[in-house]
């Protein structure tokens, strides 16, 4: 058995996009162009804009502070942390404005969260506002020098004015992608949280519509001709008992039918076989219906959840199927197997290659579901194959509980294992 190679492909999504090219303004040059007036106009106006905010905070922090003695102390200080919010995002405009600084806005905080003292604590260690109290405390001497140096450039220092204005406002692009920006862990899981909850929902909907579809198309259109079927033959049963005997025989082919769809449905939402034996027993059956021979290996100790169960085996149900109708492969193998808190499928087979995430390929689909519950999905396929596909699950146990390894544990180690 073969560790993973490291996730190349995975489904991540961040907040806060790291400096790039467009956050980089052209270079400084003696000639004054708009880049270098939106840098003058953002150096001159920082004095005044700073006052407000340095009195704001001040007045919020001496006022909530002074106050906690009180029961109005600490409701007046949690507010004054979501007026420091306000503030933040009034600066990342400005930033963006006039500094071309791509800086995304933090995740609001969430209302009603359990009540008015969850709340107010939430509020009150909010590190979106803390570091906004931060950053107005800070820039205010700051400022004050900008302002002086850019005001008297404009007069004694013209020629060479852009020079240091870039050199200032530099300055303070770091300190809004320092202090402003969502940058921290946290920021970034509640994101990804919110994006991997969009995907359930949608996967959740997309689901049910297929189990209705089947039903009306299938089992349910069966059952309403079975039914006149059977309706005929009642009133046939007197006057031509052979020809109502042909139609029970019929009707009773299509009971045997409707039987079969209704079996077929339950295997696509929950197969008894998981349920009854388990991951390695599931992957088996499933194997042994794909037009390729498949080879199934199963190495594990104990079962998983039944959510993790279910994910890990219908995506190894899907991969089968696309070996099936589009690899033209001579053979195939499935692995499972746990490690580290982890579990690990692989999927391998020797057809043509050539599989990819991109577009609306039914493996973007699978890569979006295992990203919603933590999971990682890498496609290695190069034209002529062989196409080797993994994917990887947080393993929790039974009683629900996630294995002590972190995800970002995981991901160090499976680099380090390249």
């Amino acid at each position: 058995m073969t560790e993973p190679f490291p996730p190349q492909g995975a489904h991540v999504t961040a907040v806060a996009a790291p400096a790039g090219p467009g956050d980089r303004p052209p270079p400084a040059r003696f000639a004054y162009d708009a880049h270098t007036w939106k840098e003058i106009a953002h150096l001159l106006v920082n004095l005044p804009v700073s006052l407000v905010g340095f009195t704001y905070t001040v007045t919020m922090l001496f006022t909530g502070a002074g106050l906690t003695v009180t029961v109005i102390g600490l409701p007046l200080l949690a507010a004054g942390l979501l007026g420091a919010r306000q503030l933040g995002r009034l600066e990342r405009a400005r930033a963006r404005r006039l500094l071309g600084v791509r800086v995304e806005e933090p995740s609001p905080l969430p209302h009603g969260a359990g009540g008015f003292w969850p709340g107010l604590w939430l509020a009150l260690r909010d590190p979106v506002g803390w570091r906004t109290v931060l950053y107005e405390l800070i820039r205010l001497p700051w400022a004050v020098l900008t302002f002086t140096v850019t005001l008297t450039g404009l007069f004694v220092l013209w020629p060479v004015l852009p020079f240091v204005v870039r050199a200032l406002t530099n300055v303070d692009r770091a300190m809004v992608r320092g202090l402003l920006s969502p940058s921290d862990e946290l920021e970034r899981r509640i994101a990804e949280l919110e994006s991997d909850r969009g995907v359930v929902v949608d996967t959740a909907a997309a689901d049910l519509r297929r189990i209705e579809r089947d039903l009306h198309d299938g089992a349910q259109a069966r059952l309403v001709n079975l039914a006149m079927g059977l309706g005929l033959a009642k009133e046939k049963l007197l006057e031509d008992p052979d020809a109502a005997a042909t139609m029970v025989e019929e009707a009773h082919g299509e009971v045997k039918l409707a039987l079969q769809e209704l079996r077929d449905l339950a295997r696509g939402i929950h197969p008894a076989v998981l349920t009854d034996r388990g991951l390695d027993a599931a992957l088996s059956s499933v194997a042994s219906r794909c037009t390729v021979p498949v080879k199934v290996t199963a190495d594990l100790d104990e079962r998983p959840a039944a959510a993790i169960e279910g994910i890990a085996y219908f995506t190894v149900s899907e991969l089968l199927q696309n070996v099936s109708k589009h690899s033209g492969a001579r053979s195939a193998s499935v692995d499972a197997w746990r490690s580290e808190g982890r579990l690990f499928l692989q999927v391998w087979d020797d057809g043509r290659g050539g599989a990819s995430l991109q577009g609306g390929s039914g493996l973007r689909g699978l890569a979006d579901r295992l990203g919603a519950v933590d999971g990682l999905f890498v496609v290695d396929s190069p034209e002529g194959g062989p196409t080797t596909v993994t994917a990887e699950l947080p393993w929790r146990d039974r009683s629900g509980v996630l294995a002590p390894q972190t995800r970002t544990a995981e991901r160090a180690s499976a680099r380090g294992r390249r």
